[in-house]
């Protein structure tokens, strides 16, 4: 999301802006709250309708399904496939961020590379900016869960054998793989509802600390990408257009300019790729290529990915002040847990500015833009 405020205008009130995210939106394990009353039957309509249930609930408005990759809602989606259980643990988590690697971040804009689209996409230097990382929570682990106690059942029956129960699959036109499909889409829904949600209660929160108007702010989205998904797209092998699964984990789509997914606003632009780095350091905006629909299924990066283990984190971060090393850095931070922030400290990390170097030189995707983190809430 961009504001149409500056870094200089709110410094001083960035630690109120803080606190107020962090009190408007639940994180951590388990949490939950932000919606008390969803009902069951609510919950069907969101996994089946993803984020225009959001809109119509209040949460945001209808332009912003246009910047949605699937526009906040991914076809196919069963809800009747969802077992009770991850019902019951999604009922009480939407608009919260859990914990782990999920935050929300407040950055400024530090650099533009290509002003162009930077212009494009409404982007100027010292902006203010904010991100969201988190998914489908409870839900989506449960659905994960059930599915492989399916398919490791199912495999024998195909001929399947795998040396880890983590990558059972099925083929996709079978009935499991297609099962399976149809939960990941509700589950991808729950997801969208999930950032839409928490976008809405973040910009609740920059009214009431600045006490300014939705105007004033100017708060919007520019793009809501997703990954660790698989989708069924058209893609062009060894000369001929297939229709394929294409699973991106550990990434995220960057179709190239003139797609017909891309948003009408950003046809001539590409897609807007959104690549978080460590809390500490940086974060950037990219955008896709025709390079990248030729050499990786319109797939880039979508993380810097972690240089040590959590629990060697943890380790390492024995005897660090984590809010005096946060504020050393420029960073606001609030969090739940010293737990969770003492795994996901920026030592842990690689530096994103190389993995986005090498995205950048092989043309994968193009850098637009790099946002300085100066406010961070997580579990």
């Amino acid at each position: 999301m961009k504001t149409s405020l500056v870094f200089e205008q709110v410094k001083e009130k960035l630690p109120r802006i803080v606190d107020i995210l962090f009190s408007l939106i639940p994180s951590g394990v388990g949490s939950e709250g932000a919606i008390p009353k969803l009902s069951k039957q609510d919950e069907k309509r969101l996994l089946r309708d993803g984020a225009r249930w959001a809109v119509s609930e209040g949460y945001g408005n209808h332009e912003d399904l246009s910047y949605m990759e699937e526009g906040g809602r991914l076809a196919g989606a069963d809800a009747e496939l969802i077992s009770d259980r991850a019902l019951e643990r999604g009922l009480k988590q939407v608009g919260t961020l859990g914990s782990g690697n999920h935050f929300l971040e407040i950055g400024r804009v530090e650099e533009i590379y290509l002003p162009e689209a930077a212009d494009t996409l409404g982007l100027f230097l010292d902006q203010l900016v904010v991100l969201i990382h988190t998914g489908s929570r409870g839900l989506g682990y449960q659905i994960c869960e059930d599915s492989l106690k399916v398919m490791n059942k199912a495999m024998s029956k195909y001929g399947i054998s795998l040396p880890d129960r983590q990558l059972a699959c099925t083929p996709t036109r079978s009935p499991e793989g297609q099962d399976y499909l149809a939960a990941m889409a509700a589950a991808a829904n729950y997801a969208w509802v999930n950032r839409q949600v928490i976008m809405s209660q973040a910009q609740r929160a920059f009214m009431k600390a600045l006490e300014v108007s939705p105007r004033e702010l100017g708060f919007s989205l520019i793009y809501d990408v997703c990954h660790n998904i698989a989708k069924i797209e058209e893609h062009v092998v060894e000369g001929k257009k297939r229709k394929l699964c294409v699973h991106r984990k550990g990434a995220t789509r960057a179709f190239a300019p003139g797609h017909p997914q891309i948003p009408a606003a950003y046809q001539q632009l590409g897609q807007p790729v959104l690549i978080p780095g460590d809390m500490g350091r940086y974060s950037y905006l990219l955008v896709g290529t025709e390079t990248a629909m030729e050499k990786t299924f319109g797939s880039t990066c979508h993380g810097a990915g972690r240089m040590m283990s959590r629990s060697q984190s943890k380790k390492q971060s024995q005897g660090i002040n984590i809010d005096q090393e946060m504020a050393r850095r420029g960073v606001v931070a609030r969090y739940q847990g010293r737990g969770t922030m003492a795994e996901e400290m920026p030592h842990a990390y690689k530096d994103v500015a190389d993995v986005v170097e090498t995205m950048d030189l092989a043309g994968v995707s193009k850098r637009v833009a790099r946002f300085r983190p100066v406010g961070v809430i997580k579990g």
